[in-house]
């Protein structure tokens, strides 16, 4: 099977999926194609189990998928550059405190509470995994995806400094837990006995702080061509050399690819929207990265129900799973409160602000995608089968819900 028919028939299951929702199910897309998609998995499934044959063709199409090179090195910056066009600066500033702290303090104490009590988990079950491997699961599993959050918080309802919050805090914690899931996994490939705080820090510092300065960079110098011209067509052609070589060069320079695009992605954004472009121009290109990020979020959690098929089912990592859902969610409060209660002092909150940051936090296809990295003698099918149940619980119950809670709790 060519790469074209595959992305034709993905094309093909999105559309009739998206069809499917927005006629009968009426979801928020995201959630409804994903929904779709891993119902009609787990049908495959029944039915090849019933049927020798049937389910071949469907496994063969999502085998040929490497998902991780798909979201990792494609479709992520593309996505994280359409979420952050939307991220108002001047607004983004207002909020800097919160969205710091919950992205790199709330990233840390989620990482270490997650692994900690992921270990001793595992061994109360008869199952003993390395701290270290659990550590790495703890870092792939606690930044809030940006794009889950960002696709469902457009129909939530939600006030517009809490929205600014969620969404700052989740494209920011997706860059800090990649780069903390890198620096981690180097540590777990090379040995703990050639561990060296100094070096492990340094290494962090230089993948975030580099990608920042890279990001920020590339940003200005886009705007100021952008600046300089009056034609939609090559300021589109602009933003996709920005994210597509930009994302390229990040990673080739062993700098955070995604705080790079974020970056980029903010300063175009606001000064390119208020002082770089044309009414036409803005017009243009707001639609274009709209529907860009429309088609490749559908797409996305299409894979993510997809993903069903191949992934190793084992009943006893399903029930770790399901403890897990709420273990993430405890450590997702606990990173939230700590900096929130630290803050009260000087800012003021919205109500229930804490509630609705750890109902907000979802898990999606880029915490997937980490753990489909993890080489197999990390206990990758563990941790994968893991990690599906906690995206899953997290798109499906939290998405769905978060609009609800909102107006309940008279956010």
């Amino acid at each position: 099977m060519t790469t074209y028919h595959i992305i034709s028939i993905l094309i093909l299951l999105t559309a009739i999926f998206a069809y499917g929702n927005d006629r009968w199910i009426k979801w928020p897309p995201t959630i409804g194609i994903m929904v779709i998609a891993l119902l009609s998995s787990i049908l495959i499934a029944i039915f090849g189990s019933l049927i020798p044959g049937f389910s071949s063709k469907a496994l063969l199409l999502v085998s040929n998928i490497n998902f991780e090179q798909v979201l990792m090195k494609i479709m992520l910056a593309f996505l994280l550059f359409a979420g952050a066009l939307h991220v108002d600066a001047s607004e983004l500033k207002k909020e800097f405190w919160p969205v710091m702290l919950m992205a790199t303090i709330g990233t840390f104490i989620s990482t270490f509470l997650v692994s900690v009590m992921a270990y001793y988990l595992f061994a109360a079950f008869g199952l003993q995994i390395p701290y270290i491997y659990c550590l790495l699961f703890g870092a792939l599993i606690s930044p809030t995806d940006p794009i889950a959050v960002m696709g469902i918080l457009k129909q939530a309802g939600i006030p517009k400094t809490l929205e600014v919050k969620i969404t700052g805090e989740s494209l920011f914690n997706d860059g800090v837990g990649v780069v903390v899931f890198l620096t981690i996994f180097e540590v777990a490939v090379s040995g703990t006995t050639k561990f060296s705080i100094g070096n492990t820090a340094l290494l962090f510092l230089k993948e975030a702080g580099g990608g920042l300065l890279f990001g920020a960079i590339l940003g200005y110098l886009a705007y100021l061509l952008i600046k300089s011209i009056d034609n939609y067509r090559v300021e589109v052609l602009i933003t996709l050399t920005v994210v597509m070589c930009g994302y390229s060069l990040a990673d080739y320079l062993h700098l955070s690819g995604p705080l790079a695009i974020i970056i980029a992605g903010i300063i175009m954004g606001t000064k390119g929207k208020g002082e770089g472009l044309s009414e036409i121009s803005r017009d243009y290109l707001g639609k274009f990265w709209d529907l860009t990020d429309e088609i490749f979020n559908a797409i996305l959690f299409l894979l993510i129900g997809l993903e069903m098929l191949v992934i190793k089912v084992n009943p006893t990592i399903m029930i770790i799973g399901g403890i897990m859902v709420g273990v993430v969610l405890f450590a997702r409060l606990l990173c939230v409160a700590v900096p929130v209660l630290f803050l009260k002092i000087w800012i003021k909150f919205e109500k229930n602000a804490i509630l609705m940051l750890t109902w907000g936090g979802l898990r999606g296809g880029l915490s997937v995608a980490m753990a489909l990295s993890i080489p197999e003698a990390m206990h990758r099918d563990e941790f994968v089968l893991i990690t599906y149940v906690i995206v899953v619980f997290s798109i499906v119950v939290q998405g769905l819900t978060i609009g609800k809670l909102a107006k309940r709790s008279e956010v």
